[in-house]
This record gives structure tokens, sequence and C-alpha cells, in this order.
């Protein structure tokens, strides 16, 4: 049986910085199970799942490393233990629309992973949560820094593997979007690329496009342009008005979205140069 931990390796770009991390784990007897990083406008971020034997892990040892060296490159490097035979654990993130996270309520029983935290920039849906026995964290969204930086305290503090953005109308900063890099799965209500924003049904109507449809994508650090997981769509009948396509969307929205979830969680999904791939 061997002990897993995950690390994440975050901060500007520099010569050398997969090397001492490898070597310092190879240092602490650790066998590199997956490694992945990436650099963008100099900011670099790893992510790295190191195993060992059943006996060799000094977790006192590991930590203290860890410490030392993340001051000595200057960067932020996080670790926790894991085990791959788990269940996954993901957060809801919600404003004031409830269908999106009602439907994956519905679906929990289907999902390969349980939900850990609802947390919504809005208190409207704390009762809904509730309702589906799940703890609700409100987090107001006016100071964008001070509410990223708690949100991800709450997360970690519920070991959170992967975020749901049912219908989550705020946009995530890149110091946020780095720390769950396509691990952040969203929904919006337009056939991307055409109409990001949050108006898009309004644009859709307005521009007279005869067929409206709805993304789920992974998010990245530019709005609504992150690499696309499913998409589904339905034709306008004529004389439709904005608040028929709005509630067709909507109900299109919750179902596309669990199908992206389910889709993630069958690890089917490779993201290769900006381009989600099944495998």
């Amino acid at each position: 049986m061997k002990q897993f931990a995950t690390l994440t390796v975050i901060g500007r770009d520099k010569t050398g910085v997969i090397a001492r991390v490898t070597s310092f784990l190879f240092e602490q007897q650790a066998n590199i199970e997956a490694l992945e990083e990436q650099v963008t406008r100099g900011q670099f971020s790893m992510t790295l799942q190191a195993s060992w034997k059943v006996g060799e892990l000094n977790s006192e040892s590991l930590r203290a490393g860890l410490s030392k060296l993340a001051a000595q490159l200057g960067m932020e490097i996080n670790f926790r233990f894991s085990d791959p035979r788990r269940r996954q654990r993901f957060a809801v993130m919600v404003t004031r629309e409830p269908h999106c996270f009602e439907a994956l309520m519905a679906a929990r029983r289907q999902l390969k992973a349980d939900p850990a935290l609802v947390l919504g920039n809005r208190p409207e849906l704390a009762p809904l949560a509730r309702k589906f026995k799940l703890p609700f964290a409100h987090v107001p969204w006016e100071d964008r820094a001070r509410a990223e930086d708690r949100a991800l305290r709450l997360l970690e503090e519920r070991e959170v593997d992967f975020i749901v953005l049912a219908r989550f109308m705020k946009i995530l900063s890149p110091n946020f979007v780095w720390r769950y890099k396509n691990k952040i799965v969203n929904i919006h209500p337009s056939l991307l690329p055409s109409f990001p924003g949050p108006q898009a049904y309004r644009q859709a109507y307005e521009q007279g496009v005869k067929i409206v449809g709805v993304t789920a994508h992974f998010v990245s650090m530019r709005l609504d342009e992150g690499p696309i997981i499913a998409q589904g769509a339905f034709r306008l009948r004529a004389g439709m008005a904005l608040k028929d396509i709005v509630a067709r969307g909507r109900r299109l929205e919750a179902a596309v979205l669990v199908r992206a979830v389910k889709l993630y969680l069958g690890k089917r999904l490779d993201v290769y140069w900006g381009v989600v791939k099944e495998v």
C-alpha cells in the first residue's frame, strides 16, 4: 500500500523550479506519479502527485522541507495527503439562480463524487443548500482579492478537488484560476465563442440568431474562453419571446452542466493546447 500527496507550486517563473522540487522529493524517498506544469505571462504553475512506500514517508520532514524550499524559491508550495481511490470532492459556487445547482443535486447519485461545500457570493441559496444537507458559505464579493482568499481557504479546509460554477456570476482572477487549473467547470448561456459575457441570451435575441445554445467549459484566465467540454443547442421558433428563450436555455444549461461534470469525472477528458479531447 502506498501513501500519496498532491503538491501545487505557484509563483513567478524562474529557472530550475521543477528540478529543485523533484530533487527534494527524491531525497524524501518519493516517487513522482504525475506532473503537470504551465507558464503563462510569466506565471508558473505546477501540480505534482508523489507517492511513498509504507514506512518511508516522514511527514514532518516533508512539511518543513517544502516550507523552506518555498521561501528559497519565493513561491507558494501547498500539499495535502491524498488517496487516488477516494471519491473526489467538489464545491458548487452559486449566486442566486438555482436551476443548475438543483440539477447537480438531482444527479448526485450518478456522479462519482461528493459535494463538499456550496459557496455563494449572495445568501439567497443558503436554504436550498440546507435542504440538501450541505454546508453553505456566504462570501461577499465586493473586494475580490479578499473574497477569493477566503474562498480558497474554505476550499482547502473542505479538501475540494474540483469546482462547479452553477451560474456563479462573478469573474475569477488568474490568481484563483491558477490553483484549480482545468478543475473549474462553468456553464455559459451561448455557443461559445459567440456572445461572451452575462447578457448572452439577450444578445442572441437581438442579433436574430436561429439557433441558441449553451457551453460547458473549463475556466481559464480569459473570460468565457476556456477549453470547451460540452455544448447543447435548440432552434428558435417564430415569435419566441426573450423570456421563453431564457426559460428554454436554463433547462439546457442544467442538462449540459451535469453532462460536463460526468465527462470530467469519467476521466475521459484531456486538455491539449487549449482544446478538450475525449480519450
